[in-house]
């Protein structure tokens, strides 16, 4: 978020979204070229079509055209519902069964996430367009998350991000090159900069570990990770950006991080304590890593 924003000095929030897309999808063919991976089959492709148009197309152009108008600390705050809408679709997506808690605890924190957002844009009824982006990109990026983490088990980590990337170059391309003939950029070279780290770290090298996490799994518990993302957030945003860190914006982000929290430990408490016992249960048991191991025939 914070370096978005400074991004947004010289270029424009549809270059900057599809831009840095296209600086991943150069670094995605090199990669994919020089260790010569096999193709995806099938229905493979048609899933990473979904995960690209969440994490390549919907989440970098919804924030980035959000954070023309918006604080990257009050973004950040709004982007901190992501685990528990991350947790919901692993449920929908790995058809599992949470308890109740876990459906509650959701709800909340999406309530306290819409009304932190409009108490910050001038009460219920204003929701700003800004809002309204950054909701859509949660959503996007949780659909991303959670099929892509289901690729990775079966193509591997990096390999699913850049064959994501691949598969979402001929329209970022053509996006960039409409950015740059609507509004040529003209950045400082800190403004490049930090495109040059969207495109390279935050699109590319940051979701390898980010995907190889996700396919070890739990999904869900892995997801708790990104209540982290809120805090840096925002202290980068108040040292780079200057941008007040206001009493309002500090206890929205610790009340949107809680109810994030208590909902996926809810749902990780009540479906791991009673793991199979018996030769049975665990042959009836669905195993989600299997893509990542070898398979033993018996007689």
């Amino acid at each position: 978020m914070p370096f978005t924003r400074v991004a947004l000095g010289g270029l424009s929030p549809l270059f900057i979204g599809s831009g840095r897309a296209v600086i991943a999808a150069l670094l995605a063919v090199a990669a994919l070229a020089l260790t010569r991976q096999r193709f995806p089959r099938g229905i493979q492709w048609a899933r990473l079509a979904v995960v690209a148009g969440g994490i390549v197309v919907g989440f970098p152009l919804l924030t980035s055209y959000a954070l023309t108008t918006t604080p990257a600390s009050h973004a950040a705050v709004v982007i901190a519902l992501l685990p528990a809408a991350t947790a919901v679709l692993v449920v929908i997506r790995g058809r599992e069964r949470p308890p109740v808690a876990f459906w509650v605890m959701a709800i909340i924190g999406a309530v306290v996430a819409v009304v932190f957002a409009s108490l910050q844009s001038g009460g219920f009824g204003h929701l700003t367009l800004s809002d309204l982006l950054l909701f859509g990109a949660v959503v996007a990026a949780a659909i991303g998350y959670a099929e892509g983490g289901l690729l990775a088990r079966e193509l591997g980590a990096w390999q699913t991000v850049s064959w994501t990337l691949v598969v979402a170059a001929p329209l970022m391309i053509v996006l960039a090159a409409v950015a740059w003939v609507q509004q040529p950029p003209t950045g400082t070279p800190i403004e490049w900069a930090a495109f040059g780290y969207l495109g390279v770290v935050s699109m590319f090298l940051g979701f390898f570990a980010w995907y190889r996490g996700l396919a070890i799994g739990p999904m869900a518990q892995v997801s708790q990770v990104q209540l982290v993302q809120p805090v840096l957030s925002i202290l980068w945003a108040a040292l780079l950006l200057g941008e007040e860190l206001t009493w309002a914006t500090i206890l929205g982000g610790v009340a949107v991080v809680l109810c994030a929290g208590i909902a996926v430990r809810t749902r990780l408490n009540r479906s791991t304590v009673t793991p199979p016992t018996r030769a049975s249960d665990a042959a009836s048991d669905p195993a989600p890593d299997t893509a990542l191991s070898p398979t033993r025939q018996t007689n």
